[in-house]
């Protein structure tokens, strides 16, 4: 699957930083599910997390990665399909960045957005 037909999108920055963290969590059994939950100053906020792919379900999307696994529900992948995940080294505002092209409003952290 090319990275063009998938849900979810990840940068090579933010691959590589999502690798550090996972091996920090000492599982390289571990996949990234992202997701949204109600809340935030926009609506609705990002989630992202650690967990064992035996974990998913049958209402989860998975993307691969060269062998790094996305899940995402197929509910949030509603208000995610597009997404941009990226990463930034900056020192002021540094981080994953969620690059959105559902969302037609952020908050100034980038954390949240509306529909």
């Amino acid at each position: 699957m090319s990275q063009a037909t998938k849900g979810i999108l990840i940068s090579p920055k933010a691959l590589e930083h999502v690798l550090k963290l996972r091996e920090s969590q000492g599982g390289a059994d571990l996949c990234l599910r992202v997701g949204v939950r109600n809340g935030g100053c926009s609506g609705m906020s990002y989630m992202m997390d650690f967990e064992k792919l035996e974990n998913k379900t049958d209402n989860d999307d998975v993307f691969d990665y060269d062998g790094f696994k996305i899940i995402c529900d197929r509910k949030s992948l509603l208000y995610l399909y597009g997404l941009q995940l990226d990463y930034s080294d900056a020192l002021i505002g540094g981080g994953f960045e969620f690059n959105n092209p559902n969302a037609n409003q952020t908050c100034g952290c980038g954390k949240s957005f509306g529909v």
